[in-house]
């Protein structure tokens, strides 16, 4: 027998305490000689709580084949049985993507079919009929194809979009219910495949149609609803004949089992439904294992992914819809999921306030104090990742303003004058210990979108706003740390606007009125027109740069919504603890701040990005 030096090609080490671990020591073994164990780093199923459908959703269909990019088309949402509703998953997020063209629900269960670019749903339930429509996607729309020659909901599906298989479950609303029919579909039309032993339903398929698998389903030799129980049996199919693979540990229908017929995973399901279970499994192509336990129970949800890296989103248990997404991942650490979570309210709380600095060294400058005294809006505040602390004030009161920097060198240019109200023109800087007044803006305004970055002080933008007569303005100009210059205009004129990046990188969303959610990048040279938040709202905060950003809050009312922006597209991200109105932003998209609030509120939230910490696992002998 090779011994562990001869394998890993070194002793193994003494140590008096466990070394700091990173990925790099995967497979590294240790003796701890303070604590007399011998420790080691590997990998074990992680389960951690993703970002929220935008609707609870369940009874649909998944197209994908990996973790961190899904969509979950049709189902049944809140108060609306059959949906065409679809939304895509991009491991951080969740986009509306195209609806489908049939709604439908009591989907064809399968862990994604195809990809998000190349994927299909078939069959399902409408008001009063089963479905046999199909339906192919192509990454932006969706095109119907040939039928399946019997019309069927539950039932169980894998494969890709030009090599699908699809067996069980139920073709009619009245007896006889069940089938074990199975068909294969070549890209365009569905024809005869070998029939299952049982008439299944309730299961969920994963693989190829020439090597696929269905887990979790309910069987019965007859069409009888009573005489079908979930079973613990896994049957394989290799595109012509069925055989009988290893048996789970718990018998639960409704499941969702992600992966290939030689490794996948499994999660959820209920036995009898509706109840729902928090159990997983993995299997490794001969034998399931019981992994560690969701956070939350689920069934007849949908899910993607792979053995090692799985999403399991929606579905149901008592009393409704669930929108929950949970991820399994194989890792060497214990996962933290993205969260807002609450901090130390600032001294004196205020709205529409400038912003700078990072999450653990900011600046709250200005704002506006209901019902509008200009001594508590020139209010300068810091933050050092736990408390807020008054610092010297403005020269001037003013909210509305273009402001960002460090918190050791910042800007803030015009804004409004609360006792007027009055737009303003005029500049000041801040070099960590006072405020200097600076060149004016050329355009005086208020509301104003700005992004400047770290390096405000020296080089900023300033963009859009409200302008005196009043009237929106979609002027831009850029400032080099001595004088402002008129740069190109915004293509949409809007106040309210919220951004960020830098005054060669920026980023301009959102604004008022009417409300809106179009984006805008500036390359130093040009604004152009891409792709528009969801949230068509104004006065939101903001954390990060033109292409890793997140935006949060808005306007009156009051909402917790968080989005994310990858430089293409908008996706959900982890909701605010607290809803917000007219708050400020300042950080990054995984270390962002927000704070402040209408009418008169300091209170302060921290976002912090998904967190894997390595830690050391004991070996022990039995």
């Amino acid at each position: 027998m090779a011994t562990y030096e001869e394998i890993y090609g070194k002793r193994v080490d003494v140590l008096s305490s466990d070394p700091t671990l990173t990925a790099a020591n995967e497979g590294q073994v240790w003796y701890n000689s303070t604590s007399g164990t011998l420790n080691t780093v590997g990998k074990t199923g992680v389960v951690v709580s993703a970002t929220a459908l935008p609707t609870a959703t369940r009874a649909s269909q998944s197209i994908g084949a990996a973790q961190d990019s899904m969509i979950l088309a049709t189902g049944a949402n809140p108060g609306t049985n059959y949906s065409t509703n679809c939304f895509e998953y991009n491991g951080s997020g969740w986009t509306n993507a195209p609806a489908a063209g049939t709604a439908r629900d009591q989907a064809n269960r399968s862990g994604g079919v195809g990809t998000v670019t190349a994927g299909m749903i078939a069959g399902g339930a409408a008001p009063g009929s089963m479905v046999a429509n199909t339906e192919k996607y192509d990454g932006s729309s969706w095109t119907e194809t040939g039928n399946l020659s019997d019309s069927r909901g539950d039932g169980e599906m894998f494969g890709t979009q030009t090599a699908a298989a699809l067996t069980g479950g139920y073709n009619s609303f009245t007896p006889p219910y069940w089938t074990n029919a199975t068909e294969e579909f070549n890209g365009t039309s569905w024809t005869g495949g070998t029939a299952s032993p049982l008439n299944t339903t309730g299961g969920c398929g994963c693989g190829t149609q020439t090597a696929g698998m269905i887990v979790g389903q309910r069987e019965s030799p007859s069409n009888s609803y009573p005489g079908k129980a979930a079973v613990t049996q896994t049957r394989f199919y290799d595109g012509s004949a069925w055989s009988l693979g290893g048996t789970t540990n718990m018998a639960a229908n409704a499941n969702i089992t992600a992966g290939t017929q030689s490794a996948a995973q499994k999660a959820g399901g209920a036995a009898p439904a509706p109840a729902s279970y928090t159990n997983t499994e993995a299997w490794d192509g001969t034998s399931w294992t019981t992994g560690a336990s969701l956070g939350s129970a689920f069934s007849n949800g949908c899910g993607a992914g792979t053995a090692t890296a799985s999403v399991f989103a929606g579905g149901q248990t008592p009393p409704g819809n669930l929108a929950t997404v949970q991820e399994i991942t194989e890792s060497i650490g214990t996962i933290s999921a993205a969260a807002w979570s609450a901090s130390n309210a600032m001294v004196s709380g205020r709205s529409i306030l400038g912003r700078a600095g990072t999450q653990t060294a900011a600046l709250a400058i200005g704002g506006y104090y209901y019902p509008g005294s200009p001594e508590d809006t020139t209010k300068v505040e810091s933050y050092d990742g736990s408390s807020w602390s008054e610092g010297p004030d403005l020269n001037e009161a003013r909210y509305g303003m273009q402001c960002d920097g460090s918190s050791t060198a910042a800007l803030a240019a015009g804004g409004i004058s609360p006792g007027s109200p009055e737009f303003l023109g005029n500049s000041e800087s801040w070099n960590g210990s006072s405020w200097t007044a600076t060149p004016a803006l050329n355009t005086a305004r208020g509301y104003v979108g700005h992004a400047g970055g770290p390096a405000a002080s020296t080089a900023s933008i300033v963009f859009g706003g409200r302008v005196p007569g009043p009237a929106n303005s979609n002027a831009s100009e850029s400032f080099n740390g001595s004088s402002w210059t008129a740069t190109p205009n915004l293509n949409t004129p809007a106040f309210g606007r919220y951004g960020g990046g830098t005054s060669t990188a920026a980023l301009s969303v959102g604004g008022t009125p009417p409300a809106t959610g179009a984006t805008e990048e500036w390359n130093g040279s040009s604004w152009t027109t891409v792709n528009a938040n969801p949230v068509a709202r104004a006065f939101r905060g903001q954390a990060g740069t033109q292409t890793d950003c997140i935006v949060f809050g808005s306007d009156s009312p009051a909402i917790s919504t968080t989005q994310g922006y990858d430089g293409t597209n908008w996706s959900t991200r982890p909701a605010l603890g607290t809803a917000r109105n007219q708050a400020a932003g300042t950080g990054t998209s995984t270390a962002g701040l927000c704070f402040g609030q209408s009418p008169n509120s300091g209170i302060t939230e921290e976002f912090t990005g998904e967190v894997e910490t390595t830690a050391a696992k004991t070996l022990t002998t039995s």
